[in-house]
């Protein structure tokens, strides 16, 4: 096949993965895009999802002569491609390891390239190029909702169907996309990354997501959730309730972060705190308190107070310790900004395949491993196994002076103890916030409701909040 450098001009859309120019490009010329894609050598093959199928995230790297060549084929010069495309520029190992001059390429999945990975608005590139394509592109999730054509931009890494949500009849949530730009300006001002501030304020809004399926005094997000899902979500409300959240809870991450760069409700924390004189946070505090307020849910503040181990009291616990000095040496625990593996919302592709397996074999241990962070499982699992192996180095201190043998099986027990009571506090906590009722998790305790509830929050207090 021979290439005229210009012949189709195809330039490429900002942000876009070099996989979905290269289709766009293929288009241009009247052929499949696999066909396209053999001018290159490949290192490895595409991914794909687990139970088959291309996957519509899929990024391409490419070597100096790949680049070249994409720069002949769609007729735009390479700085122009390098100032579009994320992922232009970078090469690994699979790469540098071919003959010098000749085109390869290697896949790789967009995520692991350049962040977060969406289907582009195909009006909107339709405008732009003349031909309603389907695009893929990096975007952050504060850049999911196209203004002009009132659409929610879905991510593109997860195996379902749809490219976007309507949003005609939700301005709410295209006037929040308007609303994040000074809020993003707010967090520069304060020294913080806006990404940072976005992502904790998405953690805190998905939380109360997951928990407000039994608030019957949430009235906004189901209409939003219908509204999205054509009218009525209730025929496939699961699915729904993954595949519609970042959009029907935008304009909560955007006032939440708002709030949370507010120095005035940062003294609302202080306060309730007991300033100088520290005490536990009330459930009525005035922090969480002007919190729903502001989020128009005067109902929300106790609930938001006593969910014990979430992102919001881990930011209140940060606050709370800059404010008296006693955090240590700059790290996660005196940084508000700082979200814990544990407390990060799940991906829409995610929820999606847990929600695949669990119909495909209900009552399996998916649940348990997608509610519950790797990173708290190990801990769990380390508290088991430690205090095992305590217990089985006391069998072997049982000969000596009687005071000598009940000290060291006191002290082992005591410590193996510890863990013991470490661990199922661990897996209480994770239960509560993969959404099991604290009323259920206590039975299984045999625990009192009010004492189970005073334990988890005096292990938050103990740990420093």
């Amino acid at each position: 096949m021979t290439h005229h450098p210009g012949l189709l001009r195809t330039s490429p859309l900002r942000g876009e993965t070099t996989s979905s120019l290269i289709c766009r490009i293929a288009s241009r010329y009247g052929m499949e895009a696999k066909v396209l894609r053999s001018c290159w050598q490949w290192r490895n093959y595409p991914p794909g999802h687990d139970g088959g199928g291309a996957r519509a995230d899929a990024e391409v790297l490419l070597n100096a002569a790949g680049r070249q060549l994409l720069a002949c084929l769609c007729g735009v010069e390479e700085n122009v491609l390098a100032r579009a495309l994320p992922s232009w520029g970078q090469e690994d190992a699979k790469l540098s390891a071919g003959k010098d001059g000749v085109p390869a390429a290697a896949w790789r999945t967009g995520g692991a390239v350049a962040g977060p990975v969406a289907f582009g608005c195909r009006l909107c590139t339709a405008r732009r190029t003349g031909t309603a394509l389907r695009v893929v592109r990096y975007a952050p999730r504060w850049e999911r909702a196209c203004v002009r054509h009132g659409r929610w931009l879905l991510d593109a890494d997860a195996n379902q169907p749809l490219e976007h949500l309507n949003l005609r009849g939700l301005p709410e949530v295209v006037a929040a996309q308007r609303r994040w730009a000074p809020v993003a300006r707010r967090a520069v001002r304060a020294g913080v990354e806006p990404e940072r501030v976005f992502a904790l304020a998405h953690a805190v809004v998905a939380r109360w997501w997951e928990q407000a399926f039994g608030w019957e005094r949430e009235t906004i997000w189901p209409g939003r959730l219908h509204e999205v899902a054509g009218g009525d979500a209730g025929g496939d409300l699961e699915r729904w309730r993954i595949v519609g959240r970042d959009a029907v809870v935008f304009p909560e991450v955007v006032a939440v972060a708002d709030a949370l760069l507010d120095p005035a409700m940062a003294g609302l924390v202080w306060a309730d705190s007991g300033a100088g004189r520290p005490r536990a946070l009330p459930a009525d505090g005035m922090f969480c308190r002007r919190l729903g307020e502001r989020l128009g849910r005067g109902w929300l503040g106790p609930l938001a107070a006593t969910d014990h181990g979430g992102p919001l009291i881990a930011w209140m616990g940060s606050v709370i310790r800059i404010r008296r000095g006693a955090g240590g040496p700059p790290g996660y625990d005196n940084d508000p900004w700082w979200l814990r593996q544990e407390h990060q919302a799940a991906s829409m592709a995610c929820q999606l395949r847990v929600l695949g397996k669990e119909k495909e074999a209900p009552g399996s241990g998916t649940m348990w491993r997608a509610a519950v962070p790797a990173e708290q499982r190990r801990l769990i699992t380390s508290a088991i196994d430690s205090a095992e192996e305590q217990l089985l180095q006391l069998r072997g201190v049982q000969t000596g002076p009687t005071a000598d043998v009940a000290r060291r099986l006191l002290r082992g027990l005591s410590h193996s103890a510890g863990l013991i009571e470490a661990a199922w506090k661990r897996t209480a906590v994770a239960a509560v916030n993969g959404g099991v009722p604290l009323q259920e998790v206590a039975q299984w305790m045999d625990m009192p409701v009010e004492t189970l509830n005073q334990i988890l929050v005096t292990g938050w207090q103990e740990s420093g909040g």
